[in-house]
């Protein structure tokens, strides 16, 4: 199911402004917060509001998840009345968004994994704080992000709750391809953020150790290798006929991008993506398929 849900996601078309090129202050990384804390807001409030308690035990989830969800969105709502309090005039407002979710199972399932995005996003941006009160709330925020994703993953899902040892790190622009696709529009008022979304990647039939096709035809480039992003590594994969074989031994969230090198995955040579595959094992650590 999440996997489906990301296909029709990250195929759409993002209608959004064409970003300025200019120096990534701390402003500009609480507005890139800020940007999707509104996101994941309007994704619960949204939610719980067309869904009552009976629909969720009626699609099969736990009696307990409607309420936890409710407090799961009260944190977001903070999120955003904490950053948007900080920024003050100079705070982005939120846009229009299109979620994919049919029913409360689809929802949970989309929770899991932008929660799981959430807590990259604040990962890789804490290096470029330089404030050390900002980087002290981000942290707290991260680890509240990684909370619900554990949480919604576990006890909703039961799935594992982690992906390994380390969470990883995803970039601004890679952050924002994720989150662009959500998006309809946004106020032409709201401060233009110096990043991009890079064109969709599709990986198909992905398992790990398995051959899986690759689709990405409005990459900038020929794509010549798949990046999987793990925890803090990188793991190349050569593109032949249109498919890649995937690393063995990936297990839980993992991103996906198309490049033109066999070592790097920088801005400057992902030519689509990411992708998110998703690899759930059970206690023993087997795969579920």
């Amino acid at each position: 199911m999440l996997q489906a849900i990301f296909y029709i996601v990250l195929t759409a078309s993002v209608v959004l402004s064409t970003p300025l090129k200019r120096a990534i202050d701390d402003t500009t990384v609480l507005n890139f917060a800020l940007t999707l804390e509104h996101l994941e807001n309007a994704f619960y409030q949204s939610a719980l509001a067309k869904f009552d308690a009976k629909a969720f035990t009626d699609a099969g989830l736990p009696a307990f998840a409607r309420g936890r969800f409710a407090q799961v969105a009260a944190h977001e709502q903070t999120h955003v009345k904490f950053l948007s309090d900080a920024l003050g005039d100079k705070a982005t407002k939120p846009c229009v968004y299109n979620f994919p979710y049919t029913d409360p199972k689809s929802f949970a399932a989309l929770s899991q994994v932008l929660e799981g995005v959430g807590t990259s996003a604040y990962t890789g941006a804490a290096q470029l704080i330089s404030n050390k009160d900002y980087l002290t709330a981000a942290a707290s925020v991260l680890a509240t992000e990684a909370r619900h994703a554990s949480w919604v993953a576990s006890a909703v899902n039961k799935f594992s709750g982690w992906s390994g040892s380390f969470d990883v790190p995803l970039g601004l622009n890679q952050v924002f391809t994720l989150a662009a696709a959500f998006i309809t529009s946004c106020p032409s008022t709201n401060p233009t953020l110096p990043v991009h979304a890079f064109p969709a990647l599709t990986v198909t039939g992905a398992v790990p150790g398995k051959n899986a096709a690759i689709s990405a035809p409005n990459a900038t480039s020929t794509p010549t290798h798949i990046a999987f992003f793990t925890g803090f590594d990188k793991l190349f994969a050569e593109i032949q006929n249109g498919h890649v074989t995937v690393p063995t031994g990936l297990a839980g969230q993992v991103y996906a991008v198309a490049t033109t090198s066999a070592t790097q995955a920088t801005d400057d040579v992902i030519v689509a993506g990411p992708t998110i595959l998703l690899f759930e094992t059970d206690s023993n650590n087997n795969l579920v398929v």
